[in-house]
């Protein structure tokens, strides 16, 4: 076996396939995985440092770049004495070597901040809503108001409990959604503006949709008779053919997320960290969007942790519904244009 391996060394056929083309299936996969376990933790950690007021830092990976090394030899001699006694020796030699450099670029200027302050533009929530995205939770998550009807809102002083109407127009608009008598599109009027239309189906659709969908348009004001309503950013509308929404911004999100972050109660009451939604005090009317737990030691089943100040925060791995708020956020952050990158410091770390 030796000698086969010795004379080979230029096949590697005695190496397993770190290199070349049975390299990519692993890479690429493992890579893939890295990368969504660290986009999963900053994003945590920056919604748990919004609860200690601590300013969100994202950092972009802006490339990696595999570099393989592969070093072989191969030696053989052999002695030839006169009194017949001769000797051979044969020799290999190998060497593997992975070098990744990866590139971060920290999103920092007037562009990106922009971005994490601008509200959400609301013809993008309700494309969520139309393309399968729970309409209960993105109005909950996204949504400052509807129609005049307020969400609940955070604060340095805790959480203010929402209209209770705006939480029954959640219910209502998740049915209809489920019924797929809902639809968003986009007309143009005659200046030749794109105008968003909502549209709730009033044919073909069953009697218990045609109830909720005739409650919906009395809590929100609208015409009974319309089929199509405009979708308008502003605080109130001014026909009752419009649907006016006051979206969150990214940086409204996770504020509105941390006050679900459960801190240790010495923190709160020595105002190292704004009030919320405390683990057995919770507030009156106010629905959580996600459940972030926290102790002393790490977690043994955790979709996502993060140590931070001492503690580990973390999501539980059977918590669909915060599962579900979390990514949303991370898919809400991405479709949000966070503008040019020029100009801004990079960071390459080769790893050896």
């Amino acid at each position: 076996m030796f000698v086969t391996c010795g004379l080979s060394l230029l096949d590697t056929g005695c190496l397993h396939p770190k290199i070349g083309p049975q390299s990519l299936p692993r890479d690429r996969a493992l890579y893939s995985t890295s990368l969504a376990d660290s986009w999963k933790e900053q994003t945590l950690l920056n919604i748990v440092k919004v609860r200690y007021v601590d300013p969100p830092i994202f950092v972009d990976v802006g490339s990696i770049v595999a570099s393989y090394t592969l070093l072989e030899g191969a030696s053989a001699g052999a002695t030839i004495a006169p009194s017949g006694t001769n000797s051979g020796v044969l020799g290999g030699s190998v060497a593997f070597s992975n070098s990744p450099t990866i590139t971060y670029t920290p999103l920092t200027g007037n562009a990106y901040i922009k971005s994490l302050i601008t509200p959400l533009p609301a013809a993008m929530v309700f494309a969520g809503i139309q393309n399968g995205l729970p309409a209960d939770a993105i109005l909950l998550s996204s949504v400052s108001s509807i129609n005049g009807l307020r969400n609940q809102q955070v604060d340095l002083h805790g959480i203010r409990p929402a209209d209770p109407d705006f939480h029954r127009v959640r219910e209502l608009l998740r049915a209809i959604q489920l019924s797929g008598a809902i639809r968003l599109s986009v007309k143009q009027d005659a200046k030749e503006q794109e105008t968003s239309i909502l549209g709730l189906r009033t044919n073909d659709i069953p009697p218990e949709i045609q109830a909720d969908s005739v409650e919906l348009r009395r809590l929100l004001h609208l015409n009974p008779q319309a089929t199509e309503f405009q979708l308008v950013s502003a605080p109130l509308p001014s026909a009752d053919t419009e649907v006016a929404v006051q979206t969150r911004s990214i940086s409204g999100m996770l504020q509105n997320m941390a006050a679900q972050v459960e801190v240790p109660p010495a923190d709160v009451s020595q105002h190292r960290a704004f009030p919320g939604n405390e683990t057995g005090h919770e507030v009156p009317g106010v629905v959580p969007m996600i459940s972030i737990h926290s102790s002393k030691t790490k977690p043994n089943d955790a979709f996502v942790s993060v140590y931070y100040r001492d503690t580990w925060f973390w999501i539980d791995d059977g918590d669909l519904r915060s599962k579900a708020s979390l990514v949303q956020l991370m898919q809400l952050f991405t479709m949000t244009d966070t503008g040019a990158k020029e100009n801004l410091p990079v960071v390459t770390i080769p790893s050896r």
